[in-house]
């Protein structure tokens, strides 16, 4: 084989990492305005600001998927309330 006809050199950058550390790694957590949670499978997908637009999002949900285990999280009272299907 024949030797390579010139030698390459590759320049390291240089970073600086006090601002590398500030940067948050992958995605980051957006924070929950409202203060009821919808919860599906126990992973929250998104607050409101009332019981009721949450219980008729959660409602929706487990009409399309009645296995899902779906509740409410009030996050001031710390309370969980399930949604069932109405009979």
């Amino acid at each position: 084989m024949a030797a390579r006809a010139g030698a390459k050199t590759i320049a390291k950058r240089t970073t600086d990492w006090e601002e590398a550390a500030r940067e948050p790694l992958g995605r980051g957590k957006r924070p929950d305005k409202g203060q009821f949670r919808l919860q599906v499978d126990r992973q929250t997908k998104r607050s409101y600001a009332t019981y009721e637009a949450a219980e008729e999002a959660g409602l929706v949900i487990k009409k399309a998927h009645p296995i899902l285990h779906v509740t409410v999280y009030d996050a001031v009272e710390g309370v969980n309330k399930l949604i069932a299907l109405p009979k």
